[in-house]
C-alpha cells in the first residue's frame, strides 16, 4: 500500500472513530435518558395508586373493628381496598394506557395481591422481581444486552402505609418488550443518523486529506517503482532544487543501490541455500536478540522439527531446560559463555556433538552459531578411517612380505622336487619327512596367495541390479550351512525394486560371508534375519543373529586380516566384506549386546527410481580399485 494512501486512511480513520465516538456517547445518553424517563412516570403512578389506597382505607378508630388486632385490621383494609371502585379502576386501566406497563399489583405484608391487573392472582403470592433500578444504573452496552436479550419484566416498587402503619407495597412490571417497543424507533433514527455522519465525515475527510497530500502522489508513484525492484524506470527530476526534487533524486539514487544490492543478495543467499541445504552438520544462525535467521537442513534430524517451524524463533522457544541439550544451550545463551566441542543427549536419546560460538564484531556481539554433529556418525567415521588406515599399511606389507616370500618358496619347491628324484630309494622315515616340508610348503604357499589375491588390484565389473535377488541367491547358498547348525534363515524383503550398481560377484561374497559368520556364531540353532530397505540415498541390508555376541575387548578388531574367535576361523571373511564394501563406496557397521546377538548393517549407494529405463539391459561397467585407494 502505497504511503499517500495509508496517510489518507489514517486520517480518514481518526475522524472516523471521533464521529463514532461521539455517537456512541450521544445514543448511550439517549437511551438512559429513555429509560430515566419511563422509570419517573411508573414511579409517579404508583404514587398516584398509593394515595388512592390510602383515600380508600377510612379512619378504622371511629369503626367497630379491633384496632388492636392485626390481623382484623389487615383482613378490614384489604376488604376496602378490594372494594373501592375507583382504586379498582385505575389499577385496570394502567396496563391499558401505558404500553410500557406489563401488570400492576397491590401487595399486602405477606406478599399476596390484593388488587391484580390480572384476577386470577388476586390473593396469590406476587413472584420477586429485579427491580428496574438495575436497567437505569447499568452502562449502556449492559443496558441493551438486558433490554434486548430475552423478555425480562422488571418492577418498581414503593412502600405502601395505610392506617398509619407499613401495609404493603405497590408494584408496577415493566416488560423489556413493551419498552423497546418506545424506545426502538428513536434509537433507529439516531443510529441512521450516527451512519450518515459517519459516513460524510469519511468522505470528507479522505477528500481533505487527498487534497493535502496531492504533492506526495509523485513520490508515492516513484515508491512503489523502487519498491517493486525496477529502478532503472525511476527518472531523475529537471530541477532538484526545491525539497520535492531533491526527494525524488535521493529516491532515485536509492532505487539503483537497492537493485544492486537485491542482485548480490539474491546471488548470495542461493549460494548460502546450496550449501546448508549439503552440509552433514547442523548449523542455527542466530542475531544478537537470539532469534534464529539461518538453519541447516540437517538441524531437522537432530531437533525432529522442520526448518520453517525453527525460523524466527527465539532460543528459548525453541529449546525445553528439561532436556540436558536444552539447558546447556540455554544456559550458555543466558551467560553469553561459548561451548567448545561437548557431547550432550538429545531429546530424541541420540548422542551429539555440540558447539556454539558467540560472534563480536568491534567487542560487540552480532550473534551466535550453534554447532550439532552426530556423535556416532563422527565416531563410525573414525573407526573407518583407522580401520582404513590399518588396513591400507598392512596391504602395503603384504605385498611387500608376500612378494619376497613367493620367490623363496618357489625356490624350495623345485629344490625338494629334484632331491626327490635324486634320491630314488630312500627309507620310510626320509620320505615321511620330505611329504611334511612339501605339505607345510604347499601350506605356507596357499596363505601367501591368499596375502596376494587380499592386496592385489582388482577389476570391479559393476552392473545394475535388483538387490533383493542378490540377498535370494545367498540365502540359497548359505542354507546348507544354516540347516547343518540348526539355523533357521529369515528374509523380510519389500515389495518394490532396490537397485544399486555393484559388482554383483564381489557383493555376493561379502554378503555371504557376514551370513555364515552370524550362522557358525549359533551352534546352538536359532533365526537369522536378513532384512533390507532404503534409508535416503542409501541402501541398507541388516543381517541379525542371535548368537553369543562380540566381546567388547575384540569388538575394535574384528574387521582386522587374520583375526578370528573361532578355533577353525580363517579370519578373512568380515576383513574381505569389509573392503568389498569399500570399493562399492559403502560401509559395513555392527551392534552386537553379549549374550543376545549381533546385527550387521550394510550400506550401498542406492540408485535414484527410474534411473534406468524400461527395457534397457543393465550396462557393465569396469573400473580398477585397489584395496590400498579405497583405504586411503
Amino acid at each position: 500500500m502505497r504511503r499517500r494512501t495509508q496517510i489518507v486512511l489514517a486520517i480518514t480513520f481518526m475522524v472516523a472513530v471521533l464521529v463514532s465516538l461521539f455517537s456512541y456517547l450521544h445514543i448511550s445518553y439517549l437511551l438512559l435518558q429513555e429509560i430515566t424517563t419511563a422509570r419517573e412516570n411508573t414511579s409517579n403512578l404508583a404514587s398516584e395508586l398509593a394515595f388512592l389506597a390510602d383515600e380508600a382505607t377510612p379512619d378504622l378508630t371511629s369503626t367497630r373493628i379491633n384496632t388492636s388486632n392485626p390481623v382484623a385490621v389487615s383482613r378490614a383494609i384489604t376488604y376496602y381496598l378490594s372494594t373501592d371502585t375507583d382504586l379498582n379502576a385505575m389499577v385496570q386501566s394502567m396496563t391499558g394506557n401505558w404500553s410500557m406497563i406489563y401488570d400492576v399489583a397491590i401487595v399486602g405484608a405477606d406478599g399476596k395481591a390484593i388488587l391484580h391487573s390480572n384476577p386470577d392472582l388476586v390473593g396469590k403470592l406476587v413472584a420477586e422481581r429485579p427491580d428496574f433500578q438495575q436497567l437505569q444504573t447499568a452502562r449502556f452496552r449492559r443496558q441493551l444486552r438486558m433490554g434486548y436479550n430475552p423478555p425480562t419484566v422488571y418492577e418498581v416498587r414503593i412502600p405502601l402505609e395505610l392506617n398509619g402503619a407499613p401495609f404493603g407495597s405497590v408494584r408496577l412490571g415493566i416488560s423489556t418488550v413493551f419498552l423497546r417497543h418506545e424506545i426502538t424507533p428513536r434509537l433507529r433514527d439516531e443510529v441512521i443518523f450516527s451512519a450518515i455522519a459517519i459516513l460524510l465525515s469519511l468522505i470528507l475527510a479522505a477528500g481533505l486529506s487527498r487534497i493535502a497530500l496531492g504533492p506526495l502522489e509523485h513520490l508515492s508513484h516513484t515508491l512503489d517503482i523502487v519498491s517493486s525492484g525496477d529502478a532503472s524506470a525511476v527518472e531523475e527530476p529537471e530541477s532538484s532544487k526545491d525539497e520535492y526534487g531533491l526527494v525524488t533524486l535521493k529516491i532515485a539514487h536509492l532505487g539503483r543501490q537497492m537493485r544492486d544490492t537485491r542482485e548480490i543478495f539474491s546471488a548470495l543467499k542461493d549460494n548460502v541455500d546450496q550449501i546448508m541445504a549439503n552440509l552433514q552438520d547442523g548449523l542455527m544462525l542466530f542475531t544478537p536478540d537470539s532469534r534464529v535467521v539461518l538453519v541447516s537442513a540437517s538441524v531437522e534430524r537432530f531437533l525432529g522439527r522442520p526448518r520453517h517451524d525453527l525460523l524466527g524463533h527465539t532460543v528459548k522457544e525453541l529449546f525445553s531446560s528439561d532436556s540436558p541439550l536444552g539447558a546447556l544451550v540455554l544456559d550458555s545463551f543466558q551467560l553469553r559463555h561459548g561451548v567448545a566441542q561437548r557431547e550432550v543427549e538429545a531429546a530424541s536419546g541420540r548422542r551429539i556433538h555440540l558447539s556454539l560460538d558467540f560472534i563480536q564484531e568491534r567487542g560487540t556481539s552480532i550473534g551466535a552459531l550453534l554447532t550439532f554433529r552426530d556423535a556416532e556418525s563422527v565416531r563410525r567415521i573414525g573407526d573407518e578411517i583407522e580401520t582404513s588406515r590399518r588396513m591400507s599399511a598392512s596391504s602395503r606389507i603384504t605385498r611387500g612380505v608376500a612378494h619376497e616370500v613367493k620367490n623363496p618358496i618357489n625356490a624350495i619347491v623345485l629344490h625338494l622336487q629334484l632331491l626327490r628324484n635324486k634320491l630314488q630309494e630312500t627309507d620310510p622315515d626320509t620320505r615321511r619327512h620330505m611329504e611334511i616340508i612339501g605339505d607345510e610348503i604347499h601350506r605356507l604357499d596357499r596363505v601367501v596367495q591368499i596375502l596376494v589375491d587380499f592386496a592385489r588390484p582388482r577389476d570391479l565389473l559393476l552392473e545394475e541390479i535388483d538387490l533383493r535377488r542378490l540377498l535370494e541367491d545367498v540365502a540359497v547358498l548359505a542354507q546348507p550351512d544354516a540347516e547343518q547348525h540348526g539355523v533357521t534363515i529369515a528374509r523380510a524383503l519389500p515389495s518394490e525394486p532396490l537397485r544399486v550398481r555393484v559388482d554383483t560377484d564381489f557383493i555376493k561374497q561379502a554378503m555371504l560371508n557376514v551370513v555364515l559368520n552370524g550362522v557358525q556364531a549359533m551352534p546352538g540353532g536359532g533365526f537369522l534375519n536378513i532384512t533390507v530397505r532404503r534409508l535416503d540415498d542409501e541402501i541398507v541390508t541388516e543381517i541379525c543373529d542371535q548368537g553369543g555376541g562380540i566381546p567388547p575387548e575384540v569388538q575394535e578388531k574384528i574387521f582386522e586380516l587374520y583375526f578370528t574367535t573361532k578355533k577353525e576361523g580363517s579370519g578373512i571373511g568380515l576383513a574381505q566384506a569389509y573392503q568389498i564394501l569399500q570399493w562399492h563406496y559403502g560401509s559395513i557397521e555392527f551392534e552386537t549386546v553379549p549374550g543376545k546377538g549381533t546385527k550387521f548393517r550394510l550400506r550401498l549407494p542406492a540408485l535414484e527410481p527410474g534411473s534406468i529405463a524400461s527395457g534397457q539391459a543393465s550396462r557393465t561397467l569396469s573400473t580398477t580399485a585397489t584395496v590400498a585407494e579405497r583405504g586411503a
